[in-house]
């Protein structure tokens, strides 16, 4: 008997021959009635662009929230300076690498993207405490390419396997293979910059819209889109948010929190996230300080431990020097009492207050909600004011008609967390402002850089307070263009030059009075009642160390900032930042930087 055949007989050829011929008239029927459903080809299409799209979109936000989340631990500029480096080079990477990762990983590279977006919070809770260690340069860049450069390289993975399925025969080849890539990363582009936005303005307004919120909600969403078994994976990562993450905004990481800083002598009081930065208040038990804070940055301070005065005593005595304003001669000007001053930027309220004091009609403009609430809830703000919780340059553009010539008194000083809005310097801002002043007014524009004081605190701040930087030039040429008459002051004596050409810097607070007619400006000594039973303002009220011409920048490059060319200050703000977060690391322990 013959053996029986084992495994699959082979068909003969005729019959392979027929079948192969079947299956490619079957292919050609289906091409056929797929060329002849034109609306569901075009439904089909639709969906591949469309989940493609949905996607990118979500990377962009995610690309966006972490440059966010690094903020308050490395600055709102520090934390930009290397990013889109790093989002192009995972993004890239991604991309040329989807055939590779579709042939190694046993599942769908999306399956991967919410385990790595619900693990990036807490692994930046882990690196923000090494952010000393990392350095300025180095921090941001290690953070992002550990938590949100893989999920964007596994993001672009899988939007390339989408695109795949889009039909792009009646397309020449070489164009066919550029459109995805091109395509794909012009619309997250165009999506990182609309929604850079739209989180900045939307910040703040509820839990799930602060930072490590926003990415609790991503993390989500990518769980939706991706449904597999991986995510039981990610269950460590949720409890650690729930209990161990003091970076949430919530009454349970509050009180973790205050138990770790109160052994180190500082306690929390209040924090929230706002459309300038993170906004939270401090104190120190040990030298009985509260500070505001902004980012990595601060927006101010008062002593809690000495005696009551009129108004609060702040810890940075420059602000006192703006309240030089009414100490201004003028044959013109009127009592305190009459007069009225606008405050464009506000802190903790120092100037404002004691303005106040003095019975001034004071309006404060403010952008940041969150700023004013806590500058009235914990630094004492008199409560009789107007305050106008908006833009300074849509504010001035609306009233510069009605408000003409209305304030006898501005307090130019604006600060966001990150640096002086350029914006606000400009020649076009500044006419708004001297609009706005009354023919006989002062007006008193401040750039807050850094001085050692005698609290023991150094101030550090802004871009324009260099003088070995452009900036300040700029900014002073800028200001001497717009009004007749400026005398422009540091709050200290300057440095010799031997210091100078050592360190490579000179910073210090800059304040310039100005008036708008032409004509010496004089100051009046201070009497008792301009104190306000204050030691600061006993000491530091009346302005001391003028700066003379000399001191700045002369040339081409040395130009009027208008609206449209602010570049050449931008270019200062990379330089000037990095310093700032130097210094600020050195004013307070890492610890209340890295833990917010």
């Amino acid at each position: 008997m013959a053996p029986k055949q084992q495994g699959k007989q082979r068909l003969p050829p005729t019959t392979a021959a027929a079948k192969n011929q079947a299956e490619q008239e079957l292919a050609a029927l289906m091409r056929k009635g797929q060329g002849d459903n034109l609306p569901a080809k075009i439904i089909s299409q639709a969906g591949v662009y469309l989940r493609a799209a949905i996607l990118i979109s979500l990377m962009a936000i995610s690309a966006n929230v972490s440059r966010l989340a690094l903020s308050p631990v490395y600055g709102q500029i520090p934390a930009s300076i290397y990013h889109d480096y790093v989002v192009w080079a995972f993004l890239f990477v991604g991309w040329a690498t989807n055939v590779v990762l579709k042939r190694v990983l046993p599942f769908k590279t999306m399956a991967l993207i919410p385990v790595i977006a619900w693990y990036s919070p807490m692994v930046q809770t882990y690196l923000f405490r090494l952010s000393s260690t990392l350095s300025i340069k180095y921090g941001p860049i290690v953070t992002e390419a550990l938590t949100v450069g893989p999920l964007l390289s596994l993001g672009a993975a899988y939007v390339a396997d989408i695109l795949e399925e889009a039909d792009m025969s009646a397309l020449p080849q070489t164009v066919a293979d550029a459109i995805p890539g091109m395509g794909g990363f012009a619309v997250f582009r165009l999506n990182e910059a609309i929604m850079g936005q739209q989180l900045s303005l939307q910040m703040g307004r509820s839990l799930m819209q602060s930072r490590m919120g926003m990415q609790f909600v991503l993390a989500s969403v990518y769980s939706l889109m991706s449904r597999s078994k991986l995510l039981l994976w990610v269950i460590p990562a949720v409890l650690h948010a729930g209990i161990f993450n003091p970076h949430i905004p919530s009454p349970t990481a509050n009180n973790n929190l205050n138990t770790t800083l109160s052994a180190q002598g500082w306690s929390l009081l209040d924090r929230w996230e706002s459309i300038t930065g993170y906004v939270s208040v401090i104190e120190s038990h040990k030298d009985g300080y509260r500070l505001l804070r902004c980012d990595h940055s601060l927006l101010g301070g008062e002593w809690k431990n000495l005696p009551k005065t009129i108004v609060g005593e702040p810890v940075y005595s420059v602000f006192t020097q703006l309240e030089a304003v009414r100490l201004v001669e003028n044959p013109k000007k009127v009592p305190d009492h009459q007069a009225k001053a606008l405050n464009i930027g506000l802190g903790i309220g120092t100037t404002p207050s004691a303005l106040i004091a003095h019975g001034i009609d004071t309006t404060i403009v403010e952008i940041d909600p969150i700023v004013y609430d806590f500058a009235v809830k914990y630094f004492d703000l008199p409560a009789d004011h107007t305050a106008v919780i908006e833009d300074a340059i849509s504010w001035g553009k609306k009233n510069i008609v009605t408000l003409a010539g209305h304030f006898d008194y501005i307090i130019h000083d604006v600060f966001t967390g990150g640096a002086e809005p350029i914006d606000l310097f400009t020649e076009e801002f500044l006419e708004t402002l001297r609009a706005l002043l009354s023919p006989s007014g002062v007006i008193a524009i401040v750039s807050l850089s850094v001085r050692a004081e005698s609290t023991g605190l150094t101030y550090g701040q802004n871009f324009a307070g260099d003088f070995t930087l452009p900036s300040l030039s700029i900014v002073a040429k800028t200001v001497k263009t717009v009004f007749p008459s400026c005398r422009i002051f540091r709050e200290m004596e300057a440095p010799p030059r031997e210091t100078v050409e050592k360190e490579g810097r000179d910073f210090d607070n800059v304040i310039i009075f100005c008036t708008k007619t032409v004509g010496a400006i004089t100051f009046r000594q201070p009497t008792e009642a301009d104190f306000l039973k204050s030691y600061s303002r006993r000491n530091y009220l009346l302005p001391k160390h003028e700066v003379p011409d000399s001191a700045f920048m002369s040339g081409e490059k040395i130009g009027i900032l208008r609206h449209n060319e602010t570049s050449i200050l931008a270019a200062s703000h990379d330089t000037s930042a990095v310093g700032h977060w130097k210094i600020m690391r050195k004013v307070l322990p890492d610890s209340i930087w890295e833990n917010w």
